[in-house]
Parts: structure tokens; C-alpha cells; sequence
């Protein structure tokens, strides 16, 4: 059974006032390591400690540290976009931004330097299109509909391999690249998401719930009550990150935004061009 809220008020209360009571999000039974192990569906006090890891990661201090790499990406995305316009010829704007976030992904995620549209039959992009190009058979899905409780244990134990290799190259990548981490001093690391979790995975304070939550951040400062109760104050982490929690939260850019950026581009894109005089504007900004 599911409830819809669409009731403001209500809203208010799930996601600002009583946000730490709802911590948790439904679990299907067909999630896989390393998904099960990201933000998304761990739960209840391992939620809590692994969203305050990241919440530090995300400061912007840290945001900060890691603005080079977005940048080269950048640079790369710009010259491919350069050499298309001094061609004069048509192209998939939706291509370059998709090979655009691949390459911060990898970067920034799973500190990997890629240039994803010249090098297309780079390992780390093919299983990325994989993993967006994977979807459950029509027939299959509609029996898991309709037998939840049949189909769901039995899609568990059945083999899977596209599964299994998409989850074996990045499990793979990430601790080939935390090794390598481990042996390098620390001055020499890269500064991406990837290290900040690491190096928050075994000492990072566990802020409360209600401290890393930007939507009561944004009604306290309008119309909430400033002296809004805190249920859980800060405290250690009961146990250090594994890896395959830091694989989990890699996974989290790869899932979040992936599509969701390189569709945000192409339509921001599509607007400024159809509308030239918001374009030159925001060249003038």
C-alpha cells in the first residue's frame, strides 16, 4: 500500500519539521551490492552515519578542492564543442553533455580520468552505457507486479550476468584505485569525492540527522521555529566505512547524475538557443 502527500503542510512536517523519523526508504528486494550499500537504502542509525560523511564531503570547502576537476572536464567539453562550431555542421548537443558528465563521474566519483568522447571504447564509458542501457524484459516485469512475493526472491537467486559484470568492473575499479591511495603519501592524493570519503571513512564526526538537512536549513531561516527540537546530537561513527559502502556512494553520482545532468544541459541548452535574448544575457552576466 502507498500514501501520496500533496497536502503543503503535510509535506512540511515529513520533510523539515519530523525529518528524522523518516529515514528510511522502501526496499524492492531486487537492489544489488554495490546500490545497496549507497545512501539510498541503507537505514535507520547506518543511514544517519554514512548521509553525515557525506554532508562533510559536501561543504563548501570541500566543493571547493574538488572545482579543478569539474574544470578540466569543462575545458574538454568546451574544445569538442569549439571544433563543432568552427565545422558549421549539425551535432548531438545530447551526446557531448552526456560524454560531459561521464567524464566528471569518473573523476570525481571514481578517480579516473576519461575523456569520454574521444575515447569512447574506454572501459570505464562502455560500462557506464551498459548500466543506463540495462532494463528488466516487458514479460518479467509485469510478473513481478504481479507476484511480488514469488518473483522478487526467485529474480534474487537467478543468475544475472550483465549484473554481476557491471558490479564486478566497478567494485574492481574503485578498490584498485584505494590501494593505490593507501601507498601514496597523503600530498600526493587527488582531491575528488572519492578520497574525501576516504579520508572521513574511519574518523569523521556523525552529525545529527536535522544538522545536514538543506530544506530545514531553508524553512528555519523563513518561517519555521528557530528552537526546533534535535533529536540526535553528534557523535563517532559506530564502525568505519567499508568499501563497499565508499563503492555504494560512488555509485550515488553515477545513478543521481548521470541522466539527470546530462538532461538539465540539453534543455537549459535548447531554451538559450531558442530564446537569444535570455542567451545574451547570461553571456553578459
Amino acid at each position: 500500500m502507498f500514501i501520496v502527500i500533496s497536502e503543503p503542510d503535510m509535506i512540511e512536517q515529513v520533510l523539515v519539521e519530523n525529518f528524522h523519523n523518516f529515514t528510511n526508504r522502501m526496499v524492492s528486494g531486487l537492489e544489488s551490492k554495490p546500490v545497496m550499500d549507497s545512501v539510498l537504502f541503507l537505514r535507520d542509525r547506518r543511514w544517519e552515519e554514512v548521509r553525515s560523511v557525506l554532508t562533510l564531503a559536501f561543504s563548501p570547502e570541500k566543493l571547493d578542492e574538488m572545482t579543478p576537476l569539474i574544470s578540466q572536464a569543462c575545458d574538454l567539453l568546451l574544445a569538442h564543442l569549439k571544433r563543432y562550431a568552427e565545422s558549421g555542421d549539425s551535432f548531438d548537443i545530447q551526446r557531448c553533455y552526456s560524454c560531459y558528465t561521464t567524464d566528471v563521474v569518473a573523476s570525481v566519483a571514481f578517480g579516473t580520468q576519461v575523456d569520454s568522447q574521444r575515447a569512447p571504447e574506454d572501459p570505464f564509458v562502455m560500462h557506464c552505457r551498459r548500466f543506463f542501457a540495462y532494463s528488466i524484459p516487458r514479460p518479467v516485469l509485469v510478473l513481478i507486479l504481479s507476484f511480488p512475493s514469488i518473483m522478487v526472491p526467485l529474480a534474487r537467486i537467478l543468475p544475472n550476468k550483465n549484473r554481476d559484470e557491471l558490479n564486478g568492473f566497478f567494485n574492481k575499479l574503485i578498490r584498485n584505485v584505494i590501494a593505490l591511495r593507501d601507498q601514496q603519501a597523503a600530498e600526493e592524493r587527488r582531491r575528488d569525492f572519492l578520497q574525501l570519503i576516504l579520508d572521513a571513512r574511519h574518523s569523521a564526526p556523525s552529525v545529527g540527522v536535522d544538522s545536514f538537512d538543506m530544506v530545514r536549513q531553508v524553512f528555519s531561516s523563513t518561517h519555521c521555529a528557530a528552537g526546533a527540537p534535535r533529536p540526535h546530537q553528534p557523535g563517532r561513527l559506530s564502525k568505519p566505512l567499508t568499501v563497499d559502502e565508499v563503492v555504494g556512494q560512488a555509485f550515488i553520482f553515477l545513478i543521481a547524475g548521470y541522466e539527470i545532468v546530462t538532461n538539465t544541459l540539453s534543455f537549459a541548452t535548447y531554451l538559450l538557443a531558442t530564446n537569444p535574448d535570455c542567451q545574451e544575457k547570461l553571456l553578459t552576466e
